[in-house]
């Protein structure tokens, strides 16, 4: 590579006005070509990211998932997720993202239990609704005068975030109906997005939710389909991956940044669990 990256590359979006908030329509003609290909360089968001598609056709790739949007949709990602444009095709497109200060702790919190999320196709109402308040949230975003500029901005992108939260939620099991195993497994993925790089043993978990190890691993070995081992080690090769394809991290770095002091040890892991060692991924996957 020409440049060194140490970390994966940030697209300032929600912070480059300073408010940490930002929200605007583009459409493809509009932008310089500079823009478009910092759009197809792998990258992380500073925000929390809202993409409502209104014309044309994009495909994306998400943390190595590739979606194809079509009108009328809307795509939700996540500061932690590594993305890139792959193809656009006569783009217009709404887009927002707010920063864990500006957003309403409620919503936070429903927007990680949905990560990661896939693009989500609305009806057409639905659709009106959206894109006619992010139109006014556009107009208020350039009323930067007004005295009460910063409330109004925040509580209408706050609007904006849970119109489209709602729309995911319709599509999942409503929390009061969930089951206990279900209740059980959902806490412990919540804590595994918090510890995944301190707390690497099912026991630390089952510790934490105050109930035994194997009852743990039954919660969500039934509702998920694998044991907590493998959801633990997925999270951590998630990372791995992110870090050996958008970075120039060494594996060594990479290892103690995921809490593994033995580099090696952790080599081994990746290779077992990817098939292939990680400088192999790196070569092959590699921005």
């Amino acid at each position: 590579m020409s440049k060194k990256r140490k970390s994966i590359p940030v697209n300032p979006m929600a912070n480059q006005f300073g408010s940490g908030i930002a929200i605007e329509k583009i459409s493809v003609k509009d932008l310089h070509a500079g823009d478009m290909e910092d759009a197809k360089k792998s990258h992380r968001e500073d925000g929390h990211s809202f993409f409502l598609l209104e014309k044309g056709s994009v495909s994306i790739e998400i943390d190595f998932q590739k979606h194809t949007i079509k009108p009328f949709s809307i795509i939700y990602i996540h500061p932690n997720q590594v993305h890139r444009i792959i193809t656009f095709e006569n783009v217009v497109v709404s887009c927002w993202s707010i920063n864990n200060e500006q957003l309403n702790p409620e919503y936070l919190k429903l927007l990680e239990d949905i990560t990661p999320a896939k693009p989500l196709v609305l009806k057409e109402e639905t659709f009106s609704i959206l894109s006619e308040a992010v139109s006014l949230c556009i107009k208020f975003f350039d009323r930067k005068n007004d005295r009460l500029y910063h409330s109004l901005l925040k509580d209408s992108c706050n609007a904006l975030v849970a119109l489209v939260v709602s729309q995911y939620l319709e599509q999942s099991k409503p929390t009061d109906k969930l089951s206990r195993l279900e209740t059980v497994s959902k806490a412990f993925k919540e804590l595994l997005e918090r510890n995944y790089t301190i707390a690497k043993r099912p026991a630390e978990y089952a510790q934490k939710l105050n109930i035994s190890t194997p009852y743990l691993n039954e919660c969500v070995k039934n509702t998920t389909g694998h044991s907590v081992s493998h959801h633990i080690q997925q999270r951590l090769i998630l990372e791995a991956k992110r870090f050996l394809s958008h970075s120039d991290k060494a594996v060594k770095e990479i290892a103690t940044e995921l809490g593994y002091d033995d580099y090696q040890y952790f080599s081994r892991l990746f290779t077992k669990a990817v098939g292939k060692t990680p400088i192999a991924f790196r070569n092959k996957n590699l921005d």
